[in-house]
């Protein structure tokens, strides 16, 4: 190791400490390029960290044999430099090696397909450059340690400076880079990082030629890269978009038309929020939530008070505000992103106050009770788990009056045994003495009804009864249809024990097999040319 820039080991620390932060941020990346597709669910972080640790241990491995073979740093920082090229050409192809991961399996999966394409989407895209990632350490300690008499203190600063790396490396991606210039500028940040710190060290002088005379081609694909990824666009093939981004928590898409303003939280699954520019029905399981409002008390124009956890961007909100007099509407929404974007572009009454909180958390703060609590609130695809146990709905029904009504919109309908809403609703009848629910023509919703002492159908029908407005009649004439008391169960779920997640993939694994069973058959009758004639 003649090189002067390594003779004081200062640099061997701080390629330690850059190391760490590139693979923390390239992990955190990988959460937010997955998630519009497959969501940021425990067992997508699960995969994610899976295959990141493969990579590692790999890396160690290779690092540890290749730096006793030839102890030369060139060769170090020359896979530096190919791990910095290929996290910069993430976000270039990475998106499109997603959608073709999926379009492949889609066709030869029968089960288990979010699972199996995220975890071959993590293998591709990200193992190889963190597996040349991984080779620093051990490669840092064979360069580094002199004697055995220091190797325990060197050892030791190396681990740290990878440490407080990694640190720093979790933190920036979280709440600066991404929500600010979004992930794919993110992974060319941290790209340019690396790239710039194997270039300071073959020009440092010393070094081998040929590395040297390769480095402006690094240079000039790097920055190919830079103009080719810097677009954050996930849903590559819908132009024309109202408004594309991220928060911390999600990815956000804006589209509209003369209609109405949809707002989407990933690409594959649907609709989270709907703006209606006239009084209408939204068509979605919105108009059915309002029955819960009669359920409550069924003189339409007597005060009531409304709380929404999972207030998105205020279609329940809005609708509530245009069909009943006299509400008192609070809005609870996690990502203040969401908000900004409910007043920027789905007009959200400025009478709807809007608290950036969790919804349970919100609970417990607060001792007001509510004539009906609304509760809607989803990452993604997936419920938070601490939102969906006993502990948590018998919260809720604290703060509801005496007649109030809690109202759960569940968007994942099957007709399998044991399925997540079979666990909503039984955990809800742990805590509720009446359950009703109502499925939600056209789509895959459910809303479920619930109260203590009171007469939800009862209530229901009196105020249905007298409703004048053409368009509320249709609306609660489908919940009337519809609206069946609910059988309770005994698949409970507690703050210990509340597998959302695996429930929910199994429930969106079997939407997703039933959506393209019908392409599946076009192509096992004719192939690929009968699919793309259909398609």
């Amino acid at each position: 190791m003649n090189k002067p820039i390594l003779r004081n080991k200062y640099y061997l620390y701080l390629t330690e400490f850059f190391a760490g932060m590139s693979v923390m941020a390239v992990e955190l990346g990988a959460s937010r390029l997955l998630a519009p597709y497959f969501s940021s669910s425990q067992i997508v972080w699960t995969i994610i960290i899976g295959t990141i640790m493969i990579a590692m241990a790999l890396g160690n491995l290779y690092g540890g044999k290749s730096a006793d073979k030839n102890p030369n740093p060139d060769r170090l920082y020359g896979r530096i430099i190919v791990a910095a090229i290929w996290i910069a050409a993430i976000p270039v192809v990475g998106k499109y090696l997603i959608v073709g991961i999926s379009a492949i399996l889609i066709f030869s999966v029968n089960h288990n397909f979010l699972i199996i394409a995220a975890f071959l989407a993590c293998m591709v895209i990200f193992v190889y450059p963190l597996f040349l990632l991984g080779t620093v350490t051990p490669s840092l300690v064979k360069y580094s340690v002199d004697s055995l008499e220091d190797s325990g203190s060197v050892v030791g600063k190396l681990n740290a400076s990878n440490t407080i790396g990694s640190i720093i490396g979790t933190f920036v991606p979280t709440f600066i880079s991404i929500p600010a210039v979004g992930t794919s500028i993110t992974f060319l940040i941290f790209a340019g990082v690396l790239l710039l710190l194997a270039i300071v060290y073959f020009m440092s002088g010393n070094a081998n030629f040929l590395k040297v005379k390769k480095l402006p081609i690094s240079v000039v694909l790097f920055l190919g890269c830079c103009l080719l990824g810097h677009d954050s666009s996930f849903a590559f093939w819908q132009p024309g978009l109202t408004y594309e981004g991220e928060s911390i928590y999600n990815y956000l898409q804006v589209s509209e038309d003369d209609r109405q303003v949809i707002l989407s939280t990933n690409v594959l699954f649907g609709v989270q929020s709907v703006y209606l520019k006239e009084k209408g029905p939204t068509g979605m399981y919105y108009d059915y939530a309002m029955a819960s409002v009669y359920m409550a008390n069924p003189e339409k124009d007597a005060p009531k008070k409304v709380l929404i956890l999972g207030n998105g961007t205020g279609t329940f909100a809005t609708q509530c505000q245009r069909y009943f007099e006299n509400t008192e509407i609070t809005g609870v929404e996690i990502d203040e992103k969401i908000t900004k974007l409910a007043n920027d572009y789905f007009e959200l009454s400025k009478d709807v106050p809007v608290t950036t909180y969790d919804g349970r958390a919100y609970l417990n703060a607060i001792d007001e009770q509510y004539d009906v609590i609304m509760v809607d609130a989803y990452q993604d695809i997936t419920i938070p788990f601490q939102m969906s146990s006993v502990e948590f709905f018998t919260l809720v029904k604290d703060h509801l009056t005496e007649n109030g009504v809690m109202v759960v919109n569940m968007n994942m309908r099957s007709n399998a045994e044991n399925n997540i809403n079979d666990y909503l609703a039984d955990t809800i009848s742990n805590v509720f003495d009446t359950v009703m629910t109502a499925d939600v023509l056209g789509s895959t919703n459910r809303i479920l009804y619930a109260g203590n002492g009171v007469n939800l159908r009862g209530n229901f029908e009196t105020g249905f009864a007298v409703e004048e407005d053409a368009d509320m009649q249709v609306m609660m004439g489908r919940v009337q249809q519809g609206l069946k008391a609910y059988e309770a169960g005994n698949c409970i779920m507690t703050d210990d024990k509340a597998p959302v997640e695996l429930l929910g993939m199994k429930m969106i694994d079997e939407i997703i097999m039933d959506e393209v069973q019908y392409y599946k058959g076009i192509y096992e009758k004719e192939g690929i040319q009968g699919l793309m004639n259909q398609l």
